[in-house]
């Protein structure tokens, strides 16, 4: 190999050797951003379910055939109003006799009196009329009632949200037929998982929405708050009660927000530069691991309490690439 060679075959190994002392000792580029100030709001997610705040089954108290409906699921009743008759036609019959002899013992009873007031019969007699007479008209008064038994009346105003019955089918007594929605507006029964159910509180502020009606916000409070946990789902059920239900139905799911607390001018970083405990913070072209205290988090970004100033700049990036005192710069 002559000179030249050797000359370009050095040349080219201290061109590689400084491309490589230029990537390893260089300083890293990283993206950088600075602190935000913004609203923060620390919040316990939960899933709830609209439901009636009173929910009333009606039955009949007597078994027997639905012979008629007059309400459906969606029906608005009013107090006292016959949602569905079964079929009486026995009773009635039975009803009819009674009558008869109630009539009749009725009559009996006023030939008896007169007769005992002539001294033709003795008052034995009378006491045994009246005790018959008596008798044929409570077992009428018996029958009607139950007559008026087979007619299932609404207990007050309200929604039917459930039927569970057709004309024809046969129906034991207490098996509900209708189930009303009534006295009160609607609610929602959230779960709260076992770990957040020690910041909950009574009156405490709830934000709900729900893909059924998508770009609404409802807003509630907590209402009551069950003092006894489900161990299998590790959760507490919650009611709240809801300012204005219009829209909300029974058995919608929604997704509902517990205020814990509200700040206007948090100081803000992006979630992506949040490492655990701890962000990477860029000083004097140095990188430097910065432990911190944060607060409300979500998807985009997450409150910082301690550990960090306004005009610090927050390196963004993979964690692993990131080394403590290392040399970097920021991207343009």
């Amino acid at each position: 190999m002559g000179r030249t060679g050797q000359f370009a075959l050095i040349a080219s190994l201290v061109a590689a050797t400084a491309s490589a002392a230029w990537f390893v000792f260089a300083p890293r580029q990283v993206a950088v951003v600075h602190p935000t100030r913004g609203p923060a709001i620390d919040a316990v997610y939960a899933t709830g379910t609209v439901e009636p705040t009173v929910m009333l089954p009606i039955a009949p108290r007597s078994s027997g055939r639905i012979a008629e409906l007059k309400a459906d699921e969606g029906s608005q009743v009013k107090a006292g109003e016959v949602l569905a008759r079964l079929d009486d036609e026995d009773l009635t019959q039975g009803i009819r006799e009674l009558a008869a002899r109630a009539d009749y013992t009725r009559a009996q009873f006023e030939r008896t009196r007169r007769l005992v007031a002539r001294n033709f019969l003795s008052a034995a007699e009378l006491d045994r009329s009246r005790s018959e007479r008596d008798a044929a008209e409570a077992a009428l008064r018996r029958a009607r009632v139950q007559r008026d038994y087979l007619a299932l009346s609404a207990p007050a105003a309200g929604l039917i949200i459930r039927r569970d019955g057709e004309i024809g089918q046969y129906v034991a007594a207490g098996q509900t037929v209708f189930t009303l929605s009534c006295c009160a507006p609607l609610r929602v029964a959230a779960e709260v998982d076992e770990e957040d159910i020690a910041r909950i509180r009574v009156g405490q502020k709830v934000l709900m929405s729900s893909d059924a009606r998508p770009g609404r916000i409802f807003t509630g409070r907590i209402h009551a708050i069950t003092p006894k946990g489900d161990p299998l789902a590790r959760s507490y059920r919650v009611r709240v009660s809801v300012d204005a239900p219009a829209g909300m139905m029974v058995g919608m799911t929604v997704d509902t927000n517990v205020i814990l607390g509200e700040r206007d001018k948090a100081l803000l970083i992006p979630s992506a530069a949040l490492h655990g405990s701890s962000v990477w913070i860029l000083r004097d072209g140095r990188l430097a691991r910065r432990a911190v205290e944060t607060g409300a988090a979500g998807d985009a970004r997450v409150e910082v309490r301690k550990g960090l100033a306004e005009d610090e700049w927050i390196v963004l990036g993979d964690e692993a690439a990131l080394r403590e005192g290392a040399r970097a710069r920021a991207l343009p």
